[in-house]
């Protein structure tokens, strides 16, 4: 019995002895000597090794981009790992019954492929970032270690890889759910997300069914255009304007594209980006079959007036430098985004915008006439999509979603008073949804006749204060005209039934002289 203690003990003393010679190797030796000693070794014990090990990192390039083998090979190990791993990670996913079961960091699973064996390891590691600071941050770093015999070395090459990419991208799309991203402020990854699940489709979509139908057919066709714009030599991807007053459904139109094409919706909110060059890395990191929406483009940014703010900088610059009271700097009233119209038309249509595929870039606005010429011209913005108030096509859609109402007696009434109307589908959709049980399509109906007459008196009432207040306006700019040219007319004088003009000599003193005018 003593002598096993004994053994324990010097076995102990032997790993303490071990630990503290690395830690002294670690402390004392230079990096350069380590990685020299790293580096023969691992070519020592290859000469004896059968065995060949595969990296897969998950961010590949200098641009921090996620990517997709690493991706694809994660969905692949996703129903291996549920029955081969011993340590799982569980991802509950929103709108599913079970639980989504995943290989947990530094976990290995074993994998057959036409009668060989292979490995798979989910590894992660932590490296120290350089900063002065007594909490210095870790990068971490994930991939995928794949190790096998190095006889089935063409097999793994030529015919396992590819079958791991292509599974994996099957099982992806079968999974896959449509994400709502946003841009982060902060370090870290350039994107978070949410599940996107806006129920809005064209069916529901409040507008004229021919219009409709053609935004269907232009977006299909770009879907399945991939070669087409190989051939044309564009970058595949497309531009739709959205515009029209607050409450005429284009954030809802946004949705509706989103689900038919079954694409992501990147929410890009410019003034949380630093400057050009974050915009562009954004940029890189958007997937393919992507919807990026900027809303309300004429407020995200002092973009749209640049040129015109220059030309009247310039103009006003001599009259600035006479005020003798100092204007406040520009730099302090500014954003502190430096986001540049030049910036924001390299993004939309510059060489970095060919970084990815099958794409839709969606401007929206309220006020059209604020945006720059250059910002929307076709080319960017290849599709101008007006969306306006309610008409009669676009209310049978609503009485149909909201009241399944086809017809009625008050369709007549209805037409007639949105003819002569203006009022949003929002405002519609809001007067005809039922508040209560006890109210039917005939009580929502009236209450949307008794909406639009009052909105239809509110505008006459409007349009008098307006005309009144432009009749008071042109009757004292008329005045303020007579005036100034009364004041600045020459005085003239009549005598003898004719007018003389006074240059400095009284009348009086003329005929002294003897002279008549």
């Amino acid at each position: 019995m003593m002598k096993m203690g004994e053994m324990w003990a010097q076995l102990g003393s032997v790993m303490a002895s071990m630990m503290f010679v690395y830690a002294m190797f670690k402390q004392f030796f230079p990096d350069d000597l380590g990685n020299i000693l790293d580096k023969y070794t691992k070519k020592l014990v290859g000469y004896v090794y059968p065995y060949i090990q595969i990296s897969f990192d998950e961010y590949t390039n200098e641009f921090h981009k996620r990517s997709e083998v690493y991706a694809s090979i994660q969905s692949y190990l996703s129903t291996k790992s549920s029955t081969r791993a011993k340590r799982l990670k569980a991802h509950d996913v929103k709108g599913s019954t079970a639980l989504v079961l995943g290989m947990d960091d530094n976990e290995e699973v074993t994998d057959e492929f036409q009668g060989i064996k292979l490995w798979w390891a989910s590894m992660k590691s932590a490296s120290k970032k350089t900063s002065f600071s007594f909490y210095p941050e870790y990068d971490e770093r994930k991939h995928y270690k794949l190790t096998f015999h190095r006889r089935h070395r063409d097999l793994v090459m030529g015919s396992y890889l590819d079958h791991v990419r292509q599974e994996g991208k099957a099982i992806a799309l079968s999974n896959r759910q449509r994400k709502l991203y946003i841009n982060n402020t902060e370090k870290g990854a350039k994107w978070s997300h949410v599940v996107f699940e806006h129920p809005a489709t064209f069916e529901t979509l409040a507008m004229e069914a021919k219009e409709k139908q053609a935004i269907i057919n232009d977006l299909l066709k770009f879907s399945k255009g991939k070669d087409y714009y190989k051939k044309i030599g564009k970058a595949w991807k497309r531009g739709y304007l959205l515009y029209g007053p607050p409450g005429t459904g284009k954030s809802t139109m946004i949705s509706a594209m989103s689900n038919l094409m079954n694409y992501d919706v990147y929410d890009l909110e410019l003034t949380a980006v630093k400057d050009n060059t974050e915009l562009r890395k954004l940029l890189i990191d958007i997937t393919g079959k992507a919807i990026i929406v900027i809303e309300d483009i004429d407020c995200s940014l002092d973009l749209t007036g640049q040129r015109k703010k220059k030309k009247e900088e310039k103009e006003k610059k001599d009259g600035d430098e006479k005020d003798p009271i100092p204007k406040r700097p520009e730099e302090e009233e500014a954003t502190t985004s430096k986001v540049t119209l030049s910036g924001l038309l390299n993004f939309i249509d510059g060489i970095w915008s060919a970084c990815g595929g099958e794409r839709l870039i969606v401007f929206t606005t309220n006020y059209v006439d604020k945006l720059d010429p250059a910002l929307i011209r076709r080319g960017r913005m290849d599709k101008h999509i007006q969306l306006s108030y309610c008409c009669f096509e676009a209310f049978k859609v609503l009485a149909r979603n909201y009241l399944d109402v086809e017809s009625h007696e008050l369709f007549g009434t209805i037409e007639r008073l949105l003819g002569e109307t203006d009022m949003t589908p929002a405002d519609v959709a809001e007067n005809l949804m039922p508040k209560s049980d006890t109210e039917d399509a005939d009580s929502c109906l009236k209450s949307l006749i008794e909406a639009l007459e009052a909105a239809k008196v509110e505008a006459r009432v409007k349009a008098e204060e307006e005309a009144s207040k432009k009749a008071e306006e042109e009757a004292k700019l008329k005045v303020e005209k007579e005036k100034e040219k009364s004041a600045n007319g020459k005085d003239e004088v009549t005598c003898n039934g004719t007018k003389d003009e006074v240059t400095g000599t009284s009348v009086a003193e003329v005929k002294e002289n003897g002279v008549t005018p």
